[in-house]
């Protein structure tokens, strides 16, 4: 194997462990984009259709936020690559952050900072064979990630994606707590919020 064919093959195998492969999905990459106010208002109204107890104004805070700090994340992760190459990247120590759990982590803390009465924010993990991906969900107050919408910027490479959760079935979510609690990684005990033992899943 020649030097360059050995680098290539390093960069390749060390883009896997970091998971977040999207099955199925080829992206194009133009670089991070910010969301329009028509995007916005797109995402307001799927999270106001969660249910009728939801505050309009908190759904709007909640798609404004997950479009703006997707974006200044973006720019604090340095990323000027596809998913996975931006991947290989964080794992070779040439940028700070950027992997899917760095975006859901940074995700959730955000939106949580706005102390919603009529939202939840949760945490997901989609489990493929050998490979991980979280994200951070906006669900209804006192709903699971069943109930509420992927908030994804890794995926797109820092362009938000946003899903129902019952839709994005590739990935075969489930909720956090309990994939860490079949691992042996926590005691799950319900309403046990463990991400501050936990960072990084």
């Amino acid at each position: 194997m020649t030097g360059v064919n050995r680098r290539f093959f390093l960069l390749s195998m060390l883009a896997l462990p970091a998971g977040c492969a999207a099955p199925g999905e080829t992206v194009s990459f133009k670089g991070p984009l910010p969301g329009t106010e028509a995007d916005i208002a797109e995402l307001t109204q799927a999270i106001l259709a969660l249910g009728s107890d939801i505050d309009p104004d908190e759904a709007a805070r909640a798609a404004r936020v997950s479009y703006e700090a997707t974006h200044e994340l973006a720019i604090q992760y340095q990323i000027t690559d596809p998913a996975l190459v931006h991947n290989t990247k964080v794992n070779l120590g040439l940028k700070p952050r950027g992997l899917c759990k760095h975006w859901a982590e940074d995700m959730e803390a955000r939106l949580l900072a706005e102390k919603f009465q009529t939202l939840s924010i949760l945490r997901a993990i989609g489990e493929l064979v050998g490979i991980d991906h979280s994200t951070a969900v906006i669900s209804p107050k006192g709903g699971d990630i069943y109930d509420g919408i992927v908030v994804d910027p890794w995926r797109k490479g820092g362009t938000l994606t946003w899903i129902a959760t019952a839709e994005d079935t590739a990935w075969g979510w489930a909720p956090r707590l309990e994939v860490l609690a079949r691992r042996g990684l926590v005691r799950y005990t319900d309403g046990y919020e463990s991400s501050q033992y936990l960072r990084g899943y």
